[in-house]
């Protein structure tokens, strides 16, 4: 019998589900005033980035997945900022540097979550765009209840800010103090911020072009300007240890737009699901599939070693291509067509010993790929050594802190569905911009400063990020959207979201509330990079039988509390019905619907 903390929410008019009970709300409200899940789904952003700063914000990033009732297909939705045409190998060396620094101004790209919003909200939206923005506003002006972790992740730089990152200082503490958990905090620089760019938006004739020109305005009006002003006078202190200028200005986000992609899908079991390109991790949820269609994996007991172990075997290979391949598109070729085949998959599932854990990494034999593997492991190395500075986002001379990122997923009553993963612009990545109230993203950290590799740094590039919504067709109708934060652990959350779904028969609430697991096979997106081989995680909540026949087929098994794995979210349409479901893991995700 499977075990649910709460009930999988079944409705007709809506759903929704996201890592913070205010944006869920917030997005239910919405749709209860007519709007679509296309509105719901960017009020719901919007919030996300107020009231969870430490894990989002306003100059944060965002990859959407979608399906648009009226046009029948889905589509994804690249709001990934790329690289200054300023950030090149040689400028970095020359300003003494291995690694781009994780925090700071240095490691900034074009921040896009705000125009991919609205984007979406131009060609798909139903509401004008002050009404959708208003819950965010109306938080950011009146204030919202401080989850315990923003307090935390603030005490532990206040020192900093106080010192090094005054204007952080001015928008994170009263009277030189973190705000307390539950504590109403405000933050009204981010509220005249967007109050600003509505009022500017405001002669448009219409709700589209309102949208236009509010991109306009933060792309190339005040807020590009006050971002070009700050990065150009002031250096800041980063995790390289010393002081660096930014080299992001106001040409590199005026010459960035969001765009619209085909998904990358693949067919498993009756479904069909869909990810974001190369660009983001995405892919890799695909490749598992790929290597788990050749498992009998419904024979299988969902909480037994025979699961776990088969699909952590299947996700160090997936890990190790990504490695390897993976990187954007626009500048390097990833032969996602290969790594999707049968062929390919038929032969790497040999690699996997049913009876004992794999301590290599086996990245597949396509062209160079054994030279990319081979230097990727030196730099791994080296990173774990302690050879580079630090990374993503932690601090010189300071414990390190971790961001993270949100997921929202929403459903309508017309059939559009959204998955959407907001990330960047954490409070405690860079240092407030004077004038707006945020920070921007730092996401230029996940590139290699070396060449030949598809995640290399260079210009314009956008960085290979592990952000990674995911929508699910069935017969060419939407079927689910789901997702969670979590860095590299998303695309191994969401996958056993998904199988113990499809192969045990789990309503989504059921399987969000399983016990969950973890590898650590492969080299790290974030600082240090580390990579620990045969290392696995997994819940205290899987019987003891399941932890000893894991730890008898060699693996090197870490036995983490119960509840600490995980943030997955759901929404769904089965059998004519709307579902939702959310993690109970750290008390804030909730689905809403009716």
């Amino acid at each position: 019998m499977s075990f649910t903390t709460r009930p999988e929410l079944i409705g007709t008019f809506g759903m929704v589900s996201s890592t913070h009970w205010l944006a869920s709300a917030s997005a239910m409200a919405v749709l209860e005033r007519g709007g679509n899940a296309f509105d719901a789904a960017a009020a719901a952003g919007f919030v996300l980035q107020i009231v969870e700063p430490h894990l989002n914000g306003p100059g944060g990033e965002l990859p959407v997945v979608f399906y648009s009732a009226r046009e029948k297909r889905v589509r994804v939705l690249c709001g990934q900022g790329v690289t200054p045409a300023a950030m090149t190998i040689p400028r970095m060396r020359e300003l003494g540097l291995e690694v781009v620094p994780g925090t700071g101004l240095l490691p900034a790209v074009v921040p896009g979550a705000f125009g991919a919003w609205m984007l979406m909200l131009r060609d798909y939206g139903q509401l004008p765009l002050a009404d959708v923005m208003s819950y965010a506003i109306g938080y950011a002006e009146n204030g919202y209840p401080v989850l315990p972790r923003m307090t935390s992740s603030i005490l532990a730089i206040k020192d900093f800010f106080q010192t090094e990152w005054t204007t952080s200082a001015e928008q994170w503490l009263r009277n030189g103090d973190a705000p307390m958990p539950n504590q109403l905090f405000a933050n009204p620089a981010i509220a005249n911020t967007y109050k600003r760019i509505l009022e500017e938006a405001h002669t448009g004739h219409d709700r589209a072009e309102q949208c236009e020109l509010a991109s306009k305005v933060f792309y190339r009006g005040f807020v590009a300007e006050a971002i070009d002003r700050y990065f150009r006078s002031t250096a800041v202190l980063d995790t390289s240890g010393q002081r660096n200028y930014g080299l992001l200005n106001a040409d590199d986000l005026a010459r960035w737009e969001p765009s619209y992609e085909d998904p990358v899908s693949y067919d498993y079991e009756g479904f069909r699901v869909h990810k974001t390109g190369p660009w983001g991790q995405g892919p890799m949820f695909l490749q598992q599939l790929a290597l788990l269609k050749g498992f009998e994996l419904t024979a299988m007991d969902p909480m037994g070693p025979d699961f776990v172990h088969t699909i952590i075997e299947c996700s160090k290979l997936a890990f190790a291509d990504r490695e390897v391949f993976y990187g954007d598109p626009r500048f390097a070729q990833v032969p996602m067509d290969v790594l999707l085949s049968d062929a390919y998959n038929d032969e790497r599932r040999r690699l996997i010993d049913p009876a004992r854990a794999s301590f290599e990494f086996r990245p597949g034999t396509l062209g160079d790929s054994e030279q990319r593997a081979a230097l990727i492991m030196a730099l791994a190395g080296k990173q774990q050594s302690g050879g580079f500075g630090q990374g993503e986002p932690t601090f010189a001379a300071l414990p390190e802190l971790r961001g993270d990122t949100v997921h929202l997923d929403v459903v309508d009553r017309w059939g559009n569905m959204v998955s959407a993963t907001p990330s960047g612009g954490w409070l405690q990545a860079s240092p407030a911009v004077p004038g707006l109230g945020f920070n921007v993203t730092t996401r230029a950290q996940m590139f290699w400063m070396e060449e030949g590799l598809p995640s290399s740094l260079g210009p314009g590039r956008r960085p290979r990020t592990t952000l990674s919504p995911t929508l699910v067709t069935r017969e060419d109708k939407p079927y689910a959207a789901l997702g969670t934060p979590g860095g590299d652990q998303q695309d191994q959350w969401s996958i056993q979201l998904f199988l113990r779904h499809v192969h045990a028969g789990m309503n989504f609430q059921a399987a969000a509330d399983a016990p969950s697991f973890q590898t650590a096979h492969f080299p790290g997106s974030f600082y240090p990079r580390s990579m620990q081989l045969g290392k696995m995680s997994a819940e205290s909540r899987f019987p003891e039988s399941t932890l000893a026949g894991l730890r008898a087929r060699g693996h090197d098994l870490t036995v983490a509390e119960p509840w600490s794995l995980g943030r997955v979210c759901a929404v769904a349409v089965r059998g004519g019905l709307m579902r939702g479901a959310a993690t109970p893991r750290q008390m804030q995700a909730y689905a809403i619907g009716r």
